[in-house]
């Protein structure tokens, strides 16, 4: 089966924090999980380096705005590597080769008769003497009432254009802009109405897109889809291919989601493979995003992809809600928020991982406090999954000298783990890795509850077969929970395979695995409760009022 995964592209003017990382994660879980099955992967994302956030930074800055791009793609890369995310190409949108694709996509619908030309009102500001990019115009949504920016309402997830909102102002200097004539390009997205209600209709019946998805989509085809404006007077971006129109650029909402594609081709030019094969009408394909870039993924991207004839829609939305911070918005400006590095810095790669995908925003909001963070790894990944592993091993290299004797495995232990690895598989299939992950923690309780029943130091003395059996069937339950968890916990997963000598992550129950023990490490130390508070204390100071 070939399987396509784009997670989505954070944009390279600041730091990643929690929610950007609840929102990406299940694209590595994903990618990892079908490998493991042999499937054929192509794993993609990149660094959204054009359009207003990082020009905006930039200014605040004082400097470049590749120099924002380029610091901001470096954090970013060097996060995915310590949390171990194994995308086949992350690469950046301000690239010669991004650039070449978008516009050659541009020219595709421009030629297909989906893009034309109009005089249209834009927002100005006389104070500036600029045309505002959207993200310039801040003001309240017409919609839901509550403050906004004039490309899209975060709260309401209205799609809107900067001349719609309340009580507009320049970000730049405050002033009010005004609405001024210019001439831009327009996508025909009303007509794509239809072609899409039937698209929403085939996902509804197969069940592979989240609930979220579904209701917000509809909402918007219910109010008709209108045409929407593909180019823009920014500063930076992908110029317009047009001749006379190279000064304005491909409106970020194009450029950003033609990524997934622009990447593609990437990957297929360095490692010289067949790119199609994984745009072609029968592959399955997961977008991983945020709630608030659905309308993206749902309607925009089927659209273009329909306007340049490639039938390889979407089949699987994997959108999250949001994520609160010790239960409040997470707010970037006010940096209420928990930053990746820094969390990198201090944490086990393997314990964010655990954490965001038990405690996942699947289905509602859901919150990250650092009681629970602390409480659940040391009572969920050191007192179930690493005791069962460290018990036995230390018995084992105690008893043993650190091999494993030669015994029976428990024949209903057996059909535990292979029920799980359909159950695991199931779950993560459907996208609810939040399920799978608790499966496979409910086993682990069961093992360690099996240890004791079992008490191998009294059978190894009284009935040494019985005691063998016991420590064999132990080492199967570890060496296939490890295998069970490599799609979510990868970094201490290595480390078992390492115990024992195995090479190769699959989806099947492992039988074959070295009998004599590498070094035994500890997978996971205890974090101290105090933690929390000095945590909580460091959160509540660098807050912005």
């Amino acid at each position: 089966m070939n399987v396509f995964i784009g997670g989505a592209w954070p944009y390279a003017n600041g730091s990643l924090h929690l929610g950007h990382l609840s929102s990406l994660l299940s694209g590595d879980i994903l990618a990892r999980y079908h490998r493991a099955k042999g499937d054929d992967v192509l794993y993609v994302s990149g660094s959204d380096c054009n359009g207003t956030p990082i020009s905006i930074r930039a200014k605040q800055e004082g400097v470049t705005a590749k120099e924002i791009a380029d610091k901001y793609h470096s954090e970013f890369e060097a996060c995915f590597k310590k949390l171990v995310f194994t995308y086949d190409c992350y690469t950046r949108t301000d690239t010669e080769h991004h650039k070449n694709v978008v516009q050659q996509i541009f020219l595709d619908l421009l030629n297909n008769d989906k893009i034309y030309k109009k005089e249209v009102e834009q927002a100005y500001c006389n104070a500036c003497k600029v045309f505002l990019p959207d993200r310039y115009v801040e003001g309240i949504c017409p919609n839901c009432g509550l403050d906004a920016r004039g490309d899209q309402c975060d709260h309401c997830s209205t799609i809107l254009d900067p001349l719609e909102l309340l009580n507009k102002k320049c970000k730049l200097c405050g002033d009010m802009p005004e609405a001024k004539r210019t001439e831009h390009f327009y996508f025909k997205l009303s007509a794509f109405q239809k072609d899409l209600e039937q698209y929403v209709e085939e996902a509804k019946k197969k069940g592979a897109w989240r609930e979220n998805a579904i209701h917000l989509t509809e909402r918007y085809l219910k109010d008709g889809l209108p045409d929407r404006a593909v180019s823009r007077d920014i500063p930076i971006g992908v110029p317009v291919p047009v001749k006379g129109y190279e000064d304005k650029k491909i409106y970020v909402w194009i450029d950003a989601v033609s990524g997934y594609y622009s990447a593609s081709l990437k990957w297929a030019e360095e490692h010289r493979k067949d790119v199609t094969t994984f745009w072609e009408k029968d592959t399955k394909s997961y977008y991983i995003h945020g709630k608030d870039n659905i309308p993206f993924h749902t309607v925009i991207w089927p659209a273009i992809l329909l306007g340049i004839e490639n039938e390889c829609l979407p089949t699987h939305i994997v959108s999250n809600e949001f994520l609160t911070v010790e239960r409040r918005k997470l707010s970037t400006s006010k940096n209420w928020a928990v930053w990746v590095p820094d969390l990198l810095d201090t944490y086990h790669p393997d314990s964010i991982r655990y954490f965001l995908t038990i405690n996942a925003p699947e289905n509602r909001d859901t919150d990250f406090s650092w009681r629970e963070f602390v409480t659940r790894h040391n009572s969920e990944l050191l007192g179930a999954y690493g005791n069962f592993v460290n018990r036995t091993l230390k018995f084992l290299d105690k008893a043993f000298n650190r091999s494993v004797p030669a015994g029976e495995i428990d024949s209903s232990i057996k059909d535990d783990i292979q029920k799980l690895y359909e159950t695991v598989g199931t779950f993560i299939e459907k996208t609810s890795f939040k399920q799978a992950l608790e499966s496979i923690f409910a086993f682990i309780r069961r093992a360690n509850k099996y240890f004791d029943v079992k008490q191998p130091w009294i059978q190894i003395k009284e009935s040494p077969k019985e005691g063998n059996d016991t420590l064999v069937t132990c080492v199967y339950i570890i060496v296939n929970v490890a295998q069970l968890l490599t799609p979510f916990l990868p970094t201490s997963s290595e480390e078992v395979f390492q115990i024992f000598s195995i090479d190769k992550v699959t989806w099947e129950p492992i039988v074959h695995y070295s009998k004599e023990l590498a070094t035994i490490p500890l997978l996971f130390e205890r974090i101290d409760v105090e933690q929390i508070q000095a945590e909580i204390e460091k959160l509540e100071n660098n807050v912005f009022v």
